[in-house]
């Protein structure tokens, strides 16, 4: 499992709790750009739910799910404890069927998490990029 770290500036930042998981989707999607990832799709939905990002790099399909919080609560329960093993049995689903819509049945996959934690201070934000976080 590999996990990088990175900053980025935040320029505008949402008070609005409604639009502060895609202000982090936002954020994740610009650093795996930076990091040579191309965007396939944002928030693919079936019955079995959403999937907040889905790239490929290398050859590889990665399905990425964000999870995003403000920095006072982060301490206490990092953003990525909260894909837990029912969350993880759906993201398993909604990857496959993707995969079968999209006739990438023998293309390798994975499935990332990305946890943004966002400083409202310093207008900062740490993203913390867990590969293969998901075992398919």
């Amino acid at each position: 499992m590999s996990i990088k770290y990175d900053q980025f500036h935040v320029l505008h930042m949402s008070h609005d709790t409604k639009n502060f998981g895609k202000w982090g989707e936002d954020m994740a999607e610009q650093y795996l750009v930076t990091n040579g990832y191309k965007i396939l799709q944002r928030n693919y939905r079936n019955f079995f739910g959403e999937i907040d990002i889905i790239t490929i790099k290398n050859g590889i399909v990665v399905f990425v799910e964000v999870k995003t919080r403000d920095s006072l609560h982060a301490n206490h329960f990092l953003p990525e404890q909260s894909v837990n093993y029912r969350k993880q049995s759906k993201l398993r689903k909604l990857c496959e069927m993707f995969n079968v819509e999209h006739r990438y049945e023998n293309k390798e996959w994975q499935i990332d998490v990305i946890s943004v934690i966002l400083n409202k201070s310093t207008k900062k934000a740490v993203i913390n990029h867990i590969q293969n976080a998901v075992y398919g």
